[in-house]
């Protein structure tokens, strides 16, 4: 599929979700490396928005492209990672104005929207399907250090239910390609800055336990977060570390996008039979059965009790 699309395009465009993650880099950043270094003939731009500071340890990251013109058209858009076109942000011109496009992704709610697309809900993260993809003989260092990146946080270091043995054969075989591995654990997964670190207890101090202590939420503003002096990159773990408390099914975390908007994220435990997708879903999100996002209008003890009510309908 992909030789194939690659094969007829000279000019690509690759892209990803807004507020990207560690997946979302990864994929981009490892596709793009392949296709610059196996099709010397393709001009390749990669768009993503700003992401976390801790992801600029992969150097090429330097050549991510924060702004588009709009009437730039290619002969090929890749979507990656991406539930829906809507979700590209700022590039979505750029996937409508292209001659053909390709979406590979892993999330449950994606409806394939690109025309030709390799969807894999059962995948742990859309680096494991860029590295299906590939010729394993062409992948470099530079490319197995971005895709275990992806791997990595998509799976929360290998601990999330999506953690196939398939999953852990594809980090193996990205580690004999000497990469750096533990530093990409250390410095992009569990290392924070003091801010981070603040607004995380911020976070975990104003929590809530609701539905019996089987669920629990926290919210931030964008008033706490101008006061300790973080953006809404910063906030990446935040949710992860709410699901990790004793008892709790589902987690809940919010934060403050815009007036009276809220981005949300939910993620359910291993053992929960919560399919947080279904819930994001209602609300005109998406994502995984363990993992998934909206973005919301209204106060948030109001858009809180609208997600407690799905989430409990499922209990």
């Amino acid at each position: 599929m992909l030789n194939r699309a690659l094969s007829e395009a000279k000019t690509v465009a690759i892209g990803g979700h807004v507020r990207p993650d560690g997946d979302c880099v990864g994929s981009c950043m490892g596709l793009y490396q392949y296709i610059k270094n196996n099709y010397p003939e393709i001009a390749v731009d990669v768009y993503l928005e700003e992401i976390p500071d801790s992801f600029h340890m992969i150097e090429v990251t330097k050549e991510i492209k924060h702004e588009v013109q709009e009437d730039k058209i290619y002969d090929l858009f890749i979507a990656l990672d991406c539930g829906d076109a809507g979700r590209l942000g700022f590039s979505e011109c750029l996937f409508e104005n292209a001659r053909t496009t390709l979406c590979v992704d892993h999330h449950i709610s994606n409806r394939a929207f690109a025309d030709e697309n390799y969807i894999v809900p059962e995948a742990s993260s859309t680096s494991e399907l860029i590295y299906r993809l590939l010729d394993k003989e062409s992948i470099t260092t530079e490319i197995a250090e971005c895709l275990y990146l992806g791997i990595v946080h998509d799976t929360g270091v290998f601990q999330y239910s999506c953690t196939a043995p398939e999953t852990m054969e594809t980090a193996a075989d990205l580690m004999r390609k000497n990469i750096r591995a533990n530093e990409i654990i250390d410095k992009t997964f569990y290392e924070k800055t003091f801010a981070q670190n603040k607004i995380l207890g911020k976070a975990l101090t104003d929590s809530s336990l609701l539905l019996d202590g089987k669920a629990i939420a926290a919210c931030i503003t964008k008033e706490m977060m101008e006061e300790i002096g973080v953006t809404p990159k910063d906030l990446e773990g935040i949710v992860s570390q709410l699901r990790v408390t004793k008892g709790v099914e589902v987690a809940i975390f919010l934060y403050e996008t815009g007036t009276a908007e809220y981005k949300v994220s939910l993620r359910a435990t291993g053992t929960s039979n919560i399919d947080v997708s279904k819930v994001a879903q209602n609300f005109g999100g998406g994502g995984h059965k363990k993992a998934a996002g909206v973005t919301m209008k209204g106060k948030p003890e109001d858009i809180l009790g609208q997600l407690v009510e799905q989430i409990q309908a499922q209990m």
